[in-house]
């Protein structure tokens, strides 16, 4: 899955400037390895197999009794555990429905939502006062409904998400402060949904094994001084191109990790999803023959070919499809696509899964937020922090006053 050869190799060949940036990223792969051991960057915490979670096995076991889990929070509150799940989907025997935007359907939404009584709901905010989870929250919930069945995630002090939980005598599951949102999907953010969904916590984790594995770090590394060097030619954006369905919701959560996190000081990788192949009849043309601003990932799966077949006679350009599996000719579009990306050179990385399992997922994760993080110090900015969104906050309480 992720291997050095699937990086921007036909991309790169002898350029001394990528040389240069190889030399430059593996001294700041050792910066970060010495920031890791002296505790320095504090969400990486939750990366680890002995992270400490704020909700016990008895909360586990009361609420994975609910045949449906509403959850309701915004960003990284709501995106890790979405990509979890719509990841797991095929094998996980509950329905779970995300309240992470404000809409004036939301009441067609909630209506979607069968027995209620067989609902849990939590509700998750790091702050305790994000304007748009207290107002679904506010908006669409009766609180009959939440009596015994209320799971709040946000730090302990004084805020609104706190006072919601007393008032309804929820559980109260600790946010922790030190841990961003867009960083916080191995922490209780997506670890207690995905404990609900029946899934190993504990596969996810794997920081340590994979800082000390060869491929995974010359793959990181080579990645990274590709990434780094395409910035400083003026490829600034980042295009994911996804060929399976369920991995949409990943391509969502990477997103905003390298949105909210590279994007200060006129610096940045503007990160745009594509879907293909609806995609191909759109944007491909502007791909292919546009500016060269942009470098691609291209998601895909390796899973077991599905057994949607073309039942009937069709011919297309004199080929027969009858008999084709979907699975197939989706793949034969991925090919082709990469095969001219290669002709023109226009760089793209390729990331493939397998397994369909804790350790994948979790390692993907992993490989993301470090690639995102190492990227951070390359550009010199602040992975952590987002002061530009609270001016918009702050703007919009003079609005509601």
């Amino acid at each position: 899955m992720l291997l050095k050869e699937n990086f921007f190799k036909n991309y790169f060949s002898n350029s001394a400037e990528y040389k240069k940036n190889i030399i430059k990223t593996k001294k700041t792969f050792k910066h970060l390895l010495l920031n890791i051991k002296n505790n320095k960057i504090p969400p990486l915490i939750s990366f680890e197999k002995n992270y400490k979670y704020s909700f016990s096995k008895l909360s586990i076991k009361k609420f994975s009794k609910y045949k449906n889990i509403i959850i309701v929070g915004m960003g990284g509150s709501s995106l890790g555990a979405k990509a979890i799940y719509s990841f797991f989907k095929k094998k996980i025997n509950k329905k779970i429905f995300f309240f992470d935007n404000l809409d004036l359907d939301l009441n067609l939404k909630y209506k979607e939502i069968k027995n209620l009584k067989r609902s849990c709901f939590i509700l998750v905010s790091k702050s305790g006062n994000t304007l748009e989870t207290l107002v679904n929250f506010g908006t669409i919930f009766s609180k009959k409904i939440f009596k015994n069945k209320l799971v709040v995630i946000t730090e302990l002090a004084d805020n609104s998400l706190i006072k919601i939980a007393k008032k309804y005598n929820a559980e109260i599951i600790e946010h922790k402060k030190f841990i961003g949102g867009r960083y916080s999907v191995l922490s209780e953010t997506g670890m207690f949904p995905a404990a609900l969904m029946g899934l190993k916590l504990e596969k996810f984790k794997n920081l340590n094994n994979l800082l000390k594995n060869k491929n995974f770090v010359d793959s990181l590394i080579h990645n990274v001084a590709s990434i780094f060097t395409l910035n400083l030619r003026g490829y600034n954006n980042s295009i994911v191109i996804n060929y399976n369905s369920s991995l949409n919701d990943l391509g969502y959560w990477y997103q905003q990790l390298s949105a909210e996190s590279l994007g200060k000081k006129g610096k940045g990788i503007n990160p745009f999803l594509s879907f293909a192949p609806k995609d191909h009849h759109s944007l491909m043309q502007l791909y292919l023959n546009g500016p060269k601003d942009k470098f691609f990932t291209f998601f895909n799966s390796e899973e077991k070919e599905s057994k949607i077949k073309v039942n009937l006679n069709i011919y297309n350009e004199n080929l027969s499809l009858k008999n084709k599996r979907l699975k197939s000719i989706i793949d034969a579009q991925n090919k082709a696509t990469k095969n001219i990306f290669k002709l023109k050179k226009i760089p793209f990385r390729q990331i493939n899964f397998k397994n369909r399992n804790e350790d994948e997922l979790g390692k993907i994760f992993t490989f993301f937020m470090l690639e995102t993080i190492l990227l951070s110090y390359l550009l010199d900015v602040n992975a952590f922090n987002q002061p530009a969104v609270e001016e918009i906050k702050i703007e919009t309480k003079k609005f509601l006053r």
